[in-house]
């Protein structure tokens, strides 16, 4: 997927190699559906993940394109979230979904995103966050979400971006590689630019 005219392999992130990007969230916010209509551009009725899913994506199109990606989708029970950790080494950046319908879970999804860019290990990863379920009536508009989760609380510690999307039709997701590439890039000139600093 991604967006933009065709462009010659990996011009505009000629650095980034191989990426390696966790997508978390509460069980049955769409994590595998958007996972796979990432990978193949199409709808998969997914089941709940018990362990996780692993998936190494090419980008096809968009500014992006040429960057690997190796996805974990890591299952969001409560009981499955103290392993979330486990594949969180060396992570350049965290996806984190939301079902955008769910009122009643907001605050819980906010506990787990917030304990996510408190960890030491993860200070400074990029999180974008996907308000996934636009196309439920009762789906609060992503400017809600942002506040319901009090992301602006991360800015401090993550830098984040906040899209609204549908995993289903894939409305949406169309930039959700180019987003990715352009805030680990961001990242990466920042740590050089302060070891130079350092030097």
């Amino acid at each position: 997927m991604g967006t933009g005219s065709s462009q010659s392999s990996n011009t505009c992130f000629p650095f980034l190699g191989s990426l390696h990007v966790v997508l978390l969230g509460l069980d049955f916010s769409g994590k595998t559906t958007i996972l796979y209509r990432l990978k193949l551009d199409e709808f998969i009725n997914a089941v709940t993940t018990i362990g996780f899913n692993a998936e190494k994506i090419r980008v096809k199109t968009g500014a992006s394109k040429g960057v690997r990606f190796r996805f974990w989708d890591a299952g969001g029970s409560e009981k499955l979230r103290p392993l979330w950790k486990s594949y969180m080494r060396a992570t350049d950046a965290i996806v984190f979904v939301v079902d955008s319908s769910d009122a009643e879970r907001f605050e819980e999804a906010k506990t787990e995103l917030i304990k996510l860019a408190r960890s030491p290990k993860n200070s400074g990863v990029p999180i974008l966050v996907i308000a996934n379920k636009q196309d439920l009536r009762e789906a609060a508009s992503s400017e809600e979400i942002e506040q319901l989760l009090s992301l602006k609380d991360l800015r401090g510690h993550n830098p984040y971006q906040i899209i609204p999307a549908c995993g289903i039709t894939g409305e949406g997701l169309g930039n959700t590689f180019d987003i990715l590439c352009e805030m680990i890039n961001k990242r990466r000139i920042l740590a050089k630019q302060r070891q130079k600093r350092g030097r």
